[in-house]
Formats: C-alpha cells, structure tokens, sequence
C-alpha cells in the first residue's frame, strides 16, 4: 500500500476528487457536457503547463512565461488589425517568442545568471513592451473573423483549443520519450557536469528549451486572445503560478522526482477539476487561490519525503 500510495498517489487524488464532486453536485458535475467544459477549460493551461516542464526538465525556470502569452496575443491581434494577414502575423509572433526565449537560454547558459533572476527580468521588460505596443488598452475591434476559430471553433463537436492541446502533449511526449534531443534535455536536467563530460552539448539546448518553453506561451497567449474575441496586456497572468503548480503535481507521478508530459497532464485535470468543481460548489475564487498554492506546497512537501 505505502508503495502504492508514493507511485501513484497523485492519480489517485484525481480519481477522489472526482467522485467527490461527482456525489456532491451529480446533477451537474459528472455530465458530458460538464466535462467537455473542464477539457476546454485546461486547454490553455495544459499548453502553457507543457512549456514550464520542458525548462524544468533542465533544471531550470521560466518566469517571464506569463508575460509571453499577454504579448503573443496583443502582438497577433495589434498585428491582424493594422492589415497583416493571420497567416503572416500568428508565425512571426512565434518566431518572435522563441527568439526571446533564445535569449533568456543563452543569458542563462552563457553568463550563468540564474533562471529565476533572468527570467523574472525579461518578462518585467517584455510586459512593459506589450503595455506599449496596445497602449495599455484591450483589443477587441477589428479582428479577422477568422482568426476566432482556434479559440471558439469545432470540429465534429470538439473544440480547436483542446486538439491544439493533446497535439501539443503528444508531440512532447513522443519528443522527451523517443529523442535524442529529450533524453539529453533529461540529462542536463539530472547532472549538467556529467552530461557535459559525457558530450551533450549544454549551452544549444538549453537555448533550445528555453525557445520552445517561450513558443508554447505564445501559442497559449494566441489561442486565448482569439477564445476571447480580444486581446489584454495582462492577458496571460492567471496561468503563472498554475502552470508551475501542475509540473509540481506531476512530478510525484510516472517517474521519481522529475518533470514529464504524462505527469503534467495529470497535475491539469486535477487542477481544471478542482475549479470546476469549487465553482459548482459556489466556493469563492480566493479560497481557490489558496488551494493552488497549498497544492504547490503539499506536492513538494511529497517530493520531499519520496527522496
């Protein structure tokens, strides 16, 4: 049973939270169409979420990830507005995502300044640019009817966001399980000397994790500005402490103490249930921030005592 519990008792936290909510609301909460909503509403958190375990894979922390998504969707939406094709303006912004991201890598890799500090930094100066860029007002008119179909459009009864999702969780999958480039993002991640004796080539991928950590906020950032039907400077703020939260989840799950996608998803249902069903239940929204953040503390505290 203690073996049970320490491998997989994060899984079985989601399965008691849904029967909880399941006894508690059973008219509302364990329908279809409930939790085709809780699918659609982790949709964004679960891409976003991938981006912060692939930077903890290496050891390493992305804080600036926030202000990337707030950025994405006012650069998008700023961009389509002023006559730039979506075809054109969604590419660039992620181009320019994970260049910015590039940089956080190699201010890391290359000067040894401290992830924390360095991201915290660049995200500070990219919210200042996204303030500038939309004036410090929301975007809603003006935008491509088009460009709304990845936030609030379907196909055969499923959303864009949610295929956008699990295709972004497979292919980090299949990249940390089958890859040459994940099992040496796991290795910098284990030792850094060891893999740096052993050949990895430390400094290219690290700037490597940091782009694609950057390319899925902004990827993020765009699916919600076009769910909404417009774009806020602050767009992105919510999903911070929420993404980190569920790598933490994730991490007492699949494998011993480290991040990974299947782990990740996990810590995102539990999450997305664990609101969903609070909001059902009428609880208020602050006591849900404090569940967050003793979530984070209870699944270190776990971690912890595994090791």
């Amino acid at each position: 049973m203690k073996q049970l519990l320490r491998r997989y008792g994060t899984l079985l936290g989601l399965i008691v939270l849904f029967i909880t909510f399941s006894v508690l609301r059973p008219e509302v909460f364990p329908t279809t169409r409930n939790l085709t909503n809780v699918l659609e509403q982790i949709s964004l958190l679960a891409i976003i979420s991938v981006g912060a375990t692939v930077v903890m894979v290496i050891g390493e922390f992305d804080l600036s990830v926030a202000a990337v998504a707030s950025f994405a969707g006012i650069f998008t939406v700023r961009t389509m507005v002023n006559g730039v094709s979506m075809y054109w303006a969604i590419p660039f912004t992620l181009l320019l995502a994970m260049l910015f991201g590039a940089i956080n890598g190699l201010l890391v890799s290359r000067m040894n300044i401290l992830s924390f500090i360095t991201t915290l930094s660049t995200g500070t100066f990219l919210t200042g640019i996204t303030y500038w860029y939309s004036g410090g007002t929301i975007i809603f008119s003006g935008i491509p009817r088009e460009f709304l179909v990845f936030g609030q459009g379907s196909v055969f009864g499923v959303r864009i966001s949610v295929l956008i999702m699990a295709g972004v969780l497979f292919l980090f999958w299949y990249l940390f399980s089958e890859t040459l480039l994940g099992r040496r993002l796991y290795a910098i991640g284990g030792n850094e000397k060891a893999a740096e004796y052993s050949g990895v080539p430390i400094h290219r991928n690290k700037v490597t994790a940091f782009a694609l950590t950057s390319m899925l906020a902004a990827i993020t950032g765009i699916v919600l500005a076009s769910r909404l039907g417009s774009a806020h400077p602050t767009a992105g703020e919510g999903y911070l402490l929420r993404a980190y939260a569920t790598v933490f989840l994730g991490m007492t799950l699949f494998k011993e103490g480290e991040p990974n996608i299947p782990g990740t998803f996990i810590g995102v249902l539990i999450m997305g249930i664990l609101a969903n069903g609070l909001t059902l239940l009428g609880v208020p929204i602050y006591f849900q921030n404090m569940l967050t953040g003793a979530i984070i503390i209870a699944a270190l505290v776990f971690q912890t005592i595994k090791k």
